[in-house]
């Protein structure tokens, strides 16, 4: 059963609800990042602050309009691929007060005393910059300044990491329903089905998936040197190179090269990734050296910008919390999905049509327990970690939110996932829900890549509703193990530029359905129930359109049948 609606136009009753244990063999170690928060204090340093201004140069009602001069403005920091994602969700009112650019003369002002912009950031009219005490005084006395506040620091902490020489053997001892040869990188793949998708032609062309982590070696590993790096941006440096430069620490690359290997990576008989041919838009947000700091501007600053260009899903395997207490630390009760900046910015990043999809956190077996931000998000699906046999990880991040949401919202395999290796050609293996993480994007990728006029909000549906255990979810693994393969055969909706309304179902296994067979069972409300055979598709999917005189708000209910 489903609600015809043009934004929501998938509610579906919870149509399989099966669960199927694999086992597979490997050994596993855990990588853990701990973010432990510092800040400065000495009069006369600086530190850095977020200074929020009062308006715009325009009012908070206003709504953009084909005649208006404001469609000038969406065009120049918009792609068109970037208006076409954000109608899906929005409709034609897809720019909003919080896309307009901050006004210049404030920034000159501010420039004029000396302030060094560090980032704009114009979906919250502010602006973050390094300041010290004195200047805080002076900015707040500023008739246009409405708040000035600390950016959140967090020192990061590298916690011990465990290698195990990887096994001498290859995927030959494996079965896969794919031609490519995964490697050791099978399991992973196997443990939410992933190769039969591969198998079927689908493989995540058509999407730009945006990933923000430490930084990117990926020009000379041979898994990811010919993938489809569109983009790149340094945003501690601020500069186009996302691997380690001459200041930055040498494991500065390495977590990020290892969790983009597990969405993009392609090196047969290796390493494959999980959504390998979908484009890649790469953000280096996090500075790992041991006398610097990871500063969740850099993050928000990284959103916008992957919004302007068009990324259909964004992915981190970061996490920001504190455990001890102090003036400005996170505490539990921030978890409510709108008090850190790094929340906030994924809100926007969802309502502006992307999905968005980050780590649960690695807490799960420390003082802290439960999801560190962004996983607190509204609508952000938060990955946790379980191993190949679908087990929780003990470290993986429980929920809820401080206001009660369910989290994590879904898990894949965060324990002994293959990856690429920054330091040599070679891969290894690694944990902790940033190695879940990617996998959850490349499902979404592949979802996306097959149903291209999916809404970020029908993706997150469709995730959600053919995880294992959507009638029972919990806070240790949500709404369970997710499956590329149950996702992909999930029925979705579409409308077209008609106002018709399509139901759209696909067999993964082609060769284990007649296509002659399938036929459709519907009705509306407390109609009789009608049927329809459906013609053979010219590829995977069969699609049905609904009468005309089925609309917006109509309750359908729908079955199929098929030999």
């Amino acid at each position: 059963m489903f609600t015809l609606d043009k934004k929501n136009v998938l509610f579906c009753k919870r149509l399989y609800n099966y669960y199927s244990n694999k086992k597979f063999i490997m050994k596993r170690i855990l990588i853990v990042l701990t973010l432990i928060l510092f800040l400065p204090q000495n009069f006369g340093q600086t530190q850095k602050y977020f200074i929020y201004f009062k308006d715009k140069d325009f009012s908070k009602s206003f709504v953009l309009s084909k005649s208006s001069a404001l469609e000038q403005i969406a065009e120049s920091v918009l792609t068109e691929k970037s208006i076409e994602r954000r109608k899906k969700t929005m409709g034609e009112n897809y720019f909003t007060y919080e896309d307009l650019p901050i006004k210049k003369d404030y920034i000159t002002q501010l420039e004029s005393v000396g302030i060094k912009i560090e980032h704009i950031l114009k979906w919250f009219n502010a602006i973050s910059a390094y300041l010290t005490i004195e200047q805080v005084a002076q900015i707040r006395q500023k008739d246009f300044v409405e708040r000035v506040e600390p950016v959140r620091i967090l020192t990061y902490k590298q916690s011990p990491e465990y290698n195990y020489s990887l096994p001498k053997l290859n995927s030959n001892g494996f079965f896969s329903p794919s031609s490519f040869d995964y490697g050791l990188s099978l399991t992973q793949l196997l443990t939410s089905e992933i190769p039969s998708v591969h198998a079927a032609g689908i493989t995540g062309s058509g999407v730009t998936i945006g990933v923000l982590d430490s930084g990117f070696k990926w020009k000379v590993h041979p898994a990811l040197q010919n993938r489809g790096i569109i983009n790149e941006y340094d945003f501690i440096f601020k500069d186009n190179v996302t691997s380690n430069q001459s200041s930055d620490f040498a494991t500065q690359d390495e977590h990020g090269t290892y969790v983009l290997s597990i969405v993009a990576g392609f090196s047969e008989s290796n390493l494959i990734g999980a959504s390998f041919d979908s484009d890649f838009v790469l953000a280096k947000t996090e500075d790992v050296r041991s006398e610097t700091h990871t500063e969740e501007d850099n993050f928000a600053a990284a959103l916008e910008w992957m919004d302007g260009l068009g990324v259909d899903i964004a992915t981190s395997s970061l996490g920001y919390n504190e455990f001890d207490s102090g003036t400005y630390s996170y505490n539990y009760g921030d978890m409510n999905g709108n008090s850190t900046i790094v929340a906030r910015a994924s809100n926007m990043a969802f309502n502006r049509g992307m999905v968005t999809i980050t780590s649960a956190g690695n807490e799960g077996n420390n003082n802290w327990f439960y999801i560190t931000s962004p996983a607190d998000a509204y609508n952000i699906i938060s990955v946790g970690a379980v191993d190949k046999l679908g087990i929780p990880a003990s470290y993986s991040s429980r929920g809820p939110t401080s206001d009660g949401r369910i989290k994590p919202e879904v898990v894949t395999q965060g324990v002994s996932v293959l990856g690429a290796d920054s330091f040599s050609d070679g891969y290894k293996y690694a944990g902790g829900t940033s190695s879940a993480a990617p996998i959850a994007a490349g499902i979404a990728g592949l979802l996306l890549s097959a149903n291209p006029h999916l809404s970020n909000k029908q993706v997150r549906h469709i995730l959600i509703e053919a995880a294992s255990k959507t009638a029972n979810p919990d806070n240790i693994t949500g709404y369970g193990l997710l499956s590329a393969k149950r996702a992909l055969e999930f029925p979705n909706v579409e409308q077209n530029s008609q106002n018709l309304f399509s139901i759209n179902k696909l067999f993964i296994e082609k060769n284990n359905v007649d296509p002659l067979s399938v036929k459709i069972f519907y009705k509306r409300g407390s109609d009789e129930y009608l049927n329809q055979t459906l013609s053979t598709p010219d590829s995977l999917k069969y699609s049905f359109q609904f009468p005309a005189e089925y609309s917006e708000g109509d309750t359908v209910e729908f079955s199929y049948s098929y030999l």
